[in-house]
């Protein structure tokens, strides 16, 4: 990447300076001017250019009505100043994914062993034929056979290179599988700009320098930009400053905006400046690039300082520069549009979300590769042990022969048989083919959710999301069709039922009421014609406001003539709507020096602040808060009650006399207003929900809803959905009642206190962004059910960043969702509507069922190969598995079996059942039953063939065949069967839970069906004309017929099992349980800060080195505690309590995004310092951690408090915060500390932490 965008500027460089004359500024002298912030940027554009309008005149642009839009001038723009997207990193090449698939262990074993065997197969010692070198050498010359010794050595290598060609074919698609769906995601990307005075929206790879873009709440700035005009607007620019507070953007203070920023508030214009790589995020970018080219070497020097997951060298170049530019939290996903092509999306997800354990279902996954992994080798071992054994005692001892040199080749290629034979036991008792089902299970269900309007961003998503047990859900948009209408108001007090005749309204009202809606509104939101011939009008913008202009043509008048008349430019001051304020206000200037302010919001925070009230004459009188709680009890509590969402309109007028208000003054501006009116807007529930929340709560999932809506609105439209039915005791909150009640004294969030309420909340209404974190964090870590929750939360505002985050599943809303929001989120939902979320739950639910089909069927295989493979070996001293047929048998059962059986399409039945929770066993009682009972008819027919088939079917027996001698019937015949039985035992795994019909929708998986035919297919061949590599000779018609009868038992013999009640096998154990978080020390996590997820593959090899760590820390914080205690500080001044880390109110008071706004800001430390020197920092963390119950990780925002003691825990710099400061995993396994002394919960952080307190606790 680093090249073509280096070249890329060099070559636009060479352009600007021709070019400069026909710009009146070079790219070069704009990309210097972004390179300033606030007051020097204003100072810059003053002495350079004189003001922004000349800036813009420059450009050859309009402030008002933008560029002319015409395509030559649009691409002569492009060429001098680029174009906005960043190239992207080269996707990896076919051949490099091969060579990562031939990293394997087991098949570097077995090149090895291939390559040994075939160099020994071609030397043939001289002298060797007239020496006896035992029996069991005897006749190798005889048969003439000889020369075919290589063919096995072959047939291994070629299964090997199948082995890696499917492997990276695999990859390849998934990649490739990928790049689309990013670029998908891209293209979906529109920006809002002005061309040729039109508004218009355009993808965001084609907005130009020179264009005029409109910024408003929820965008994420898709170029460099100077304000031009600006309504109370404020930015999040964390992405590239790592300061989370929001910098308010003025023209005169500080007019500079940057690519990858937040728009947390307001709205405005700015003239595009920079783009692609020479934008900020860009530049950030394209040195990444540059360096990743460069100095790979030095890259991997630092890996391996980090101690990173050894993923991390498949990641893509984009996503490394997160680890690097670590001030950027977030800004790496932040730059996601403008980076065409974004590797592989869970590389991104790894990087972004730190230490976040790797999905569920890949924990349980690994956990249990590894045991069987140890299993086989375990097993592989013993073989070889024992053929070597038996060889060497039957040779040397009962034939008493010598060891004579001339017979020495010969006796090493024995033993690299045996180590053949021994490897290819591990190869199959290894089941590689997990990690390929669960990749071809998840990449396929997430090619299907696209079709049920799911867009997953990150794989793990789908999977989790069929654990889950919550679902938090938004009102408008996804309970409701988004489609707001006025359909009651209350005007000079008279309530009509439905619109008014507009004669009724007198006309001063009207006039009033028809311009606060006009101007009061976002100039971007509007009615257009339908599209269709007879449909409803389009609304573009805000639902909400759409209502009123709505509303405002049903009065006959026209909203758009009112806009003209008054520009946007033109008005005066405006205060935006967000979530603290929950109204909109603006200011308009008139001629005699007077001002008029417009109103709209929440009706019932509006009409506390209206104090006269327009009459039916038109005139105003006086509005007492009696008359306040009588229209809240008639007008009001009425419309909500059918499920209307109420909005108040008023004006307030500031005569010339008084002079000019303070309009930063907001609480004095807004108070005093007249009430215009009241509407009751209609937003119809969509059809499909109730049924689909239905589904859900047999599913047993609890769905709640959380809206800003008021409390009789949201209780209205919950029972229109079926979330609250007659007669159940469910409670409604609001979210002051909610806070209020899950605080303590103090104000903090106690989690006791939250699980009282949530088991029962099933709305609240009035939230703010802040209690739907608290919320979906107080569901999370709760313990008072056995099962951790699993929590999915909609969202589509801005504000709904942190709650997105926080859940295990974030939905955000494609079509009203704003970028923050789809960035925060893990997928997003093409048709925002909640019906959809319950088809990703069957997906998820089928991704996990999928993976147990797989592995009841791979298990039985294992089992079933692996004791043949090492009874055959120790009893016949030859496997009657040749390695060349279990590397087929493996093929089968790892890469077919995982396609066949990981495509099933789910059905409804799946939410019949319950969640599985977290801790479910991956294999159930049910499963290890059918898993045993298949093994046991298999290991019966092979036994039985092996030792007494050649009398069965009268032919020679193939045991204690000399080396190299020709393939045996008799083998060929165990083989067959071997094979058909695991065919058919593939129909029988594709019901896990005790189905007796496992014939059940069959044809609807065609790659079931031919992946069964086609390995029949293929079976045929290699058993007729397999040969010598294959080790098969030819078998007749009823030879085959008896081992496909013997097959078709395993169906026969599958129902007579499932006949036995499981309950009855009460010896048999489920496994596969994933690893829970509190089962891995705090030490070892505290080990794995570093690391991107914890793998606990890794976790099982590294246990040795960290207790010694362990020790060591140990010992280092008692010292500490010692020295602490000896300085004995009087009670801790200024410095960080012990507990305050560990008690979990802390963990609820510092959440990710600041929400408390009672703290003091206090930035964070620079993140690169504390990667430098992080393994010493880790250890004095431990000083103040570990001084009580050492803490698993550091508080997600350390507060650090200067203090003059000189006390080394006092100097201690805070932990470096982790970059992302909401830590998922952590938290999520912290529940609660016990005091050491008392083994109560600690109640309170602030309980008086002495020295010595600290001093017991820790020793």
């Amino acid at each position: 990447m680093a090249n073509n965008s280096y070249s890329g500027l060099k070559h636009s460089r060479g352009h600007a300076n021709h070019d400069a004359g026909d710009f009146g500024c070079s790219l070069k002298d704009l990309r210097t001017l972004m390179e300033l912030r606030g007051a020097e940027g204003i100072t810059k554009i003053e002495e350079t250019y004189g003001d922004v309008n000349t800036l813009c005149s420059r450009l050859k642009t309009s402030p008002v009505d933008g560029l002319s839009g015409q395509p030559a001038d649009i691409e002569k723009r492009q060429e001098i100043f680029g174009q906005n997207y960043i190239p992207p990193k080269k996707a990896k090449t076919f051949l490099q994914l091969v060579w990562e698939a031939l990293q394997d262990v087991t098949l570097i074993i077995l090149e090895v062993a291939a390559i040994v065997s075939l160099g020994l197969s071609f030397y043939k010692p001289p002298e060797a034929e007239n020496v006896d070198c035992g029996k069991a050498a005897g006749g190798v010359e005889d048969e003439g056979e000889a020369e075919a010794g290589w063919i096995e050595g072959a047939a291994i290598l070629l299964s090997v290179v199948c082995v890696v060609l499917v492997t990276a074919f695999n990859d390849w698609s998934k990649e490739k599988q990928f790049r689309g769906l990013q670029s998908r995601i891209e293209q979906e990307q529109k920006f809002t700009v002005v061309r040729g005075g039109q508004v218009i929206q355009i993808p965001v790879a084609d907005i130009v320098v020179g264009d005029i873009a409109q910024i408003k709440y929820g965008d994420l700035l898709p170029a460099d930009g100077i304000l031009i005009q600006g309504n109370d607007l404020k930015i999040d620019e964390s992405s590239l400053t790592g300061e989370s507070d929001h910098v308010k953007k003025t023209q005169d203070k500080d007019p500079m905006l940057l690519s990858g920023t937040h728009v947390m508030e307001g709205s405005g214009k700015m003239l595009v400046t920079a783009v692609g790589v020479n934008s900020q995020t860009g530049i950030i970018f394209t040195l990444l690039g540059a360096a990743e080219d460069d100095d790979d070497d030095e890259e991997s020097k630092k890996k391996e300082e980090k101690k990173k997951d050894k993923k991390n060298k498949k990641q893509d170049g984009s996503v490394e520069n997160r680890k690097k530019a670590k001030a950027q939290d977030g800004a790496a996903m932040e730059m996601q549009p403008l980076n065409t092509d974004e590797g592989a999306e869970e590389e991104k997800k790894k990087a972004n979300l730190p230490k976040k354990e790797k999905s569920v279902l890949q924990g349980k996954l690994t956990k249990l590769a590894v045991q069987i992994g140890k299993a086989g080798l375990f097993m592989s071992a013993v073989t070889v042990i024992i053929l070597v054994a038996l060889f060497a005692v039957d040779t040397f001892w009962i034939q008493g022969l010598p060891w004579v040199k001339e017979c020495t080749p010969i006796y090493i290629q024995f033993f690299v048989k045996f180590f053949i034979i021994g490897v290819t036991v591990l190869v199959v008792a290894v089941p590689e083919g997990l990690p390929l089902a669960v990749t071809i299970s998840l990449a396929y269900s997430v090619k299907k959710m696209m079709k049920d309007n799911n867009l997953v961003r990150h794989l793990d998503a789908c999977e989790t999301m069929g654990n889950a047990t919550a679902i938090c859900s938004d009102k408008t948009g996804t309970l409701t069709m988004n489609r707001m209408t006025v359909v009651q108001v209350h005007v000079a007090e008279k309530h009509h039922r439905r619109v008014p005749e507009p004669e009724i309204i007198p006309p001063t009202t009207m006039d009033k009421l028809v311009l606060g809606i006009s101007v009061n509104s976002a100039y971007t939101t509007k009615i257009m014609s339908p599209e269709k011939e007879g449909g409803l009008p389009r609304q573009v913008g805000n639902k909400t406001e759409c209502a009123l202009l709505g509303f405002v043509l049903d009065l006959k008048k026209d909203y758009q003539a009112i806009r003209n008349e008054i520009p946007e430019e033109a008005l005066y001051k405006v205060y935006t709507f967000n979530s603290v304020r929950k109204s909109m206000s603006t200011v308009l200037k008139n001629a005699d020096g007077s001002y008029t302010m417009f109103s709209k919001g929440a009706s019932e925070i509006l009409l506390k602040k209206c104090y006269k009230i327009l009459t039916a004459s038109g005139e105003a009188r006086v509005f007492r808060p009696r008359d306040r709680d009588d229209m809240v009890k008639k007008v009001i509590e009425p419309m909500a009650s059918e499920g209307l969402r109420t909005i108040c309109v008023a004006y307030r007028d500031f005569p010339a006399a008084d002079g000019e208000p303070d309009w930063d003054n907001e609480t004095e501006i807004l108070t005093s207003l007249t009430c215009i009116c009241v509407v009751g807007i209609e937003d119809p529930v969509r059809p499909e929900v109730p049924d689909a929340i239905k589904r859900c709560q047999r599913a047993g999932i609890t769905v709640r809803m959380v809206t800003g809506d008021n409390i009789n609105t949201a209780r209205a439209i919950a029972a229109k959905c079926g979330i609250l039915q007659p007669g159940d005791d469910f409670i409604c909150l609001e979210g002051k009642e909610f806070n209020r009640r899950i605080r303590n004294e103090k104000g903090e969030i106690e989690q006791e206190r939250i699980d009282k309420i949530w088991p029962k909340l099933r709305v609240l209404a009035r939230s703010s962004p802040t209690d739907k974190h608290t919320l979906v964090k107080g569901i999370i870590d709760s313990t008072v059910t056995e099962q951790r929750q699993v929590v999915a939360v909609t969202g589509d505002g801005t504000n709904d960043g942190p709650a997105l985050k926080k859940a295990d599943v974030g939905f955000a809303m494609g079509i009203a969702g704003t970028d923050v929001a789809k960035e925060a989120s893990d997928i997003i939902l093409t048709d925002d509507n909640f019906s959809s979320i319950v088809k990703a739950v069957m997906w998820g639910r089928n991704v996990y069922d999928s993976i147990s089909k797989f592995l009841q069927f791979q298990l039985t295989v294992n089992v079933v190969a692996v004791i043949v493979a090492f009874t055959g070996a120790c009893i016949t001293q030859d496997s009657p598995l040749k390695a060349v047929q279990m590397l087929w048998v493996n093929l089968i059962m790892d890469t077919f079996a995982s396609l066949a059986l990981a495509t099933e399409p789910p059905t409804y039945s799946l939410l019949l059942r319950k969640p599985y929770g977290r801790n479910k066993p991956l294999i159930s009682r049910t499963m290890m039953k059918n898993i045993f009972g298949h093994a046991v008819y298999q290991l019966t027919i092979i036994f039985t063939l092996l030792f007494v088939g050649e009398k069965i079917f009268d032919i020679d027996s193939g045991r204690n065949a000399p080396l190299h001698s020709p393939p045996s019937e008799h083998y060929t015949i165990v083989f067959n069967t071997f094979v058909m039985m695991q065919l058919f035992n593939e129909i029988n795994a594709r019901k896990i839970h005790g189905e007796r019909n496992v014939f059940d929708g069959i044809f609807n998986n065609m790659i079931f069906c031919s992946i069964v035919f086609g390995t029949f297919a293929i079976q045929i061949v290699i058993v007729q004309f397999g040969g010598k590599p294959f080790s098969c000779v030819g078998l007749t018609i009823d030879q085959w017929l008896w081992c496909i009868f013997l097959g078709f038992g395993c169906l026969l013999w599958g129902q007579i099992i499932s006949s036995i009640p499981t309950s009855w096998l009460k010896f048999l154990k489920p496994a596969g349980h994933g690893t829970q978080k509190d089962e891995i020390p705090e030490e070892e996590l505290e080990d794995m800060e570093d690391l991107d997820e914890i793998d606990h593959a890794e976790r099982e090899l590294r246990r040795g080195q960290i207790l010694w760590f362990r020790g060591l820390n140990r010992i280092q914080t008692q010292i500490r505690v010692v020295n602490a205690f000896r300085s004995s500080l009087c009670p801790y001044d200024g410095l960080e309590k012990p507990e305050s880390r560990t008690s979990i109110h802390n963990f609820m008071t510092h959440p990710e995004f600041r929400i408390e706004d009672s703290e003091p800001h206090i930035p964070l430390i620079d993140d690169t310092d504390a990667e430098d020197d992080a393994p010493t920092k880790r250890n004095n963390n431990n000083a103040n951690a570990s001084a009580t119950t050492a803490s698993p990780s550091p508080s997600p925002t350390p507060t650090p408090t200067p203090t003059p003691t000189p006390t080394p825990v006092a100097t201690t710099p805070p932990p470096p915060p982790s970059p992302n400061q909401n830590n998922n995993a952590v938290e999520s396994g912290l529940h609660f500390f016990l005091d050491a002394n008392s083994g109560k919960p600690q109640a309170s952080p602030s309980a008086p932490a002495s020295p010595l307190h600290s001093l017991e606790t820790s020793l």
